[in-house]
């Protein structure tokens, strides 16, 4: 091998430091190598139960009435996530997008929108009316309020206690950092914030930003409570191959408020041609827990090269997420 990398212009001195860095990873591959075999049997057993054929990659056009495989597929992710329903569509262009359909649809005027993980994606500044846009929940008068993470990175349980009142009607928690420099959140993490906010207001929504989590740990938000997941195809359940898509996965009337948004009210999840891309979509998401573990596997060898080398990195080495 050493002697194929070289003529590859990679230098025997490189691949030592290399392979001797990675042989010190090796049980923590070795965690993510069970954690990617649990979630491909949950995403087999998901894709047995719903009878997943070769039917289910024919393509529809026009209104997309009765898509086998539209609606097998969000069985599927209903499954996988442990919910009572899934919307996953092509028409859904990126996670934004996906995030803008759930909070529009399940927010009303007079409702207010509650984040108690600090400021969310620079691309939901926007979508909220942090940053004045047309079309923002602010100009459909919905007002926002966030709570900061506290300097160690905990959550500010005290100030969320008070962030919380009547008009409070759903509370989004980003899971991944984005480009902020705070810990990623891990769904246990998650499901204590979740728990917390319900003993103040059992009917608030709780909803997750998923981007970047999917299959990165053996459960997901909707395993401790979450109403509502959001996350797009582009990134890991698409397993790098879906061109397009995103997904909102939960309580059957979340999903459907969210449907009725995406296409129009009265006609949701009945409408959506699949136009060829359910093949991509499956076989994406069978690929989705080797992929990401591949990735995770990547990062986590690449920060440890760098901090070899005397570069600060973030996330850092050592960081499990």
């Amino acid at each position: 091998m050493k002697e194929m990398y070289r003529s590859a212009g990679i230098m025997p001195e490189v691949y030592d430091f290399c392979k001797e860095i990675e042989n010190t990873l090796e049980d923590r591959f070795k965690t993510i190598d069970e954690t990617a075999e649990y979630n491909q049997m949950k995403v087999l057993m998901a894709m047995q139960k719903n009878n997943v054929s070769e039917a289910c990659f024919q393509p529809s056009s026009g209104y997309g009435y009765d898509d086998l495989g539209r609606d097998t597929l969000e069985k599927v992710y209903a499954d996988v996530f442990h919910t009572e329903d899934a919307l996953v569509r092509p028409h859904i262009t990126c996670g934004t997008h996906a995030l803008t359909i759930a909070l529009s649809g399940n927010l009303r005027p007079g409702d207010e929108l509650l984040s108690p993980v600090g400021k969310p994606y620079d691309t939901l500044e926007g979508v909220i009316g942090i940053r004045p846009q047309t079309g923002s929940l602010a100009e459909y008068g919905v007002t926002y309020r966030q709570v900061d993470l506290l300097p160690n990175g905990d959550f500010d349980f005290e100030n969320i206690k008070k962030a919380i009142n009547e008009r409070t009607k759903l509370v989004t928690i980003q899971r991944s950092k984005g480009y902020q420099t705070r810990p990623t959140l891990s769904v246990e993490r998650i499901g204590e914030l979740i728990r917390f906010v319900k003993s103040i207001k059992p009917d608030v929504i709780c909803m997750v930003d998923n981007c970047y989590g999917e299959f990165v740990e053996k459960i997901e938000p909707t395993d401790v409570g979450a109403d509502m997941c959001v996350g797009s195809l582009i990134k890991n359940p698409g397993g790098g191959l879906a061109p397009i898509g995103g997904y909102i996965v939960g309580k059957k009337e979340c999903v459907e408020r969210a449907a009725f948004r995406l296409t129009a009210p009265g006609l949701g999840k009945e409408l959506g041609a699949s136009l060829g891309v359910n093949q991509a979509f499956y076989q994406g998401l069978f690929l989705a827990p080797q992929v990401v573990a591949g990735a995770l596997k990547g990062a986590i060898f690449a920060a440890n090269i760098y901090e070899r080398l005397g570069f600060e990195v973030v996330p850092n080495g050592s960081e499990s997420r």
